[in-house]
């Protein structure tokens, strides 16, 4: 699903943060991916969400060189990939609800198709009073928690999350990594972002250990 081929990257002209990587996501794999802090775990993620192009190297995803893509290619391959970010990315203008349902609404399904399933997986993570809600009234973990259901609502092939446990009680914590491993047997490959050695120790995964700059695999 996934190649990197002597990927570098830089910011500017400062030195690389990441280099040499070479290593593949296979599909229907699941991973997690460590490192201390500023080892570059998210710059990583944004590499595998094609929001950014490696400085070097070969990335090659779903079979598709990614140097060779176009703006609208890159858009459309993006659609099969879920990401969560620290950062969120909710649209404040939009409803908890709205969020979550618009993996489908930028493919034109109908809302009748969809609403269903976009409240049972609103309930499942604890947001089933929070639908109608802006992203600026939520805290801190409701908003982890809709960026999640978001990510994972159509099924991606391929899902990114950057500590997707860490605003969130240990309890919930767990019945996150659950809905990842079940997406996981549907079929998806799962990318985890984490420090949490206690989580990974919970868990027999593949781990991909981040330090300075280099990549190690861990089967």
């Amino acid at each position: 699903m996934v190649r990197f081929e002597n990927v570098g990257l830089r910011y500017g002209l400062g030195p690389e943060i990441l280099r040499d990587l070479n290593f593949e996501i296979p599909a229907h794999s699941f991973q997690f991916l460590t490192g201390p802090s500023g080892a570059g775990k998210t710059s990583l993620l944004r590499l595998l969400f094609l929001s950014m192009r490696p400085t070097r190297g070969l990335i090659n995803l779903f079979g598709r060189d990614v140097s060779l893509l176009s703006k609208e290619e890159m858009a459309t391959l993006r659609q099969r990939i879920g990401i969560v970010l620290q950062d969120f990315r909710l649209l404040d203008h939009m409803t908890t609800y709205e969020n979550v349902a618009l993996p489908f609404r930028v493919t034109g399904r109908d809302e009748a198709s969809y609403r269903r399933e976009v409240i049972d997986l609103l309930k499942w993570v604890g947001l089933g009073e929070r639908m109608d809600a802006l992203p600026p009234v939520l805290s801190g973990g409701e908003k982890q928690r809709a960026a999640i259901a978001r990510a994972v609502i159509a099924r991606p092939h391929l899902l990114l999350a950057d500590e997707p446990t860490g605003n969130v009680d240990p309890t919930l914590g767990r019945r996150l990594l659950r809905l990842f491993i079940e997406l996981n047997k549907s079929g998806t490959a799962v990318v985890i972002a984490t420090h949490d050695i206690n989580l990974m120790d919970q868990y027999e995964a593949r781990r991909l250990v981040l330090h300075q700059g280099r990549l190690h695999v861990y089967e």
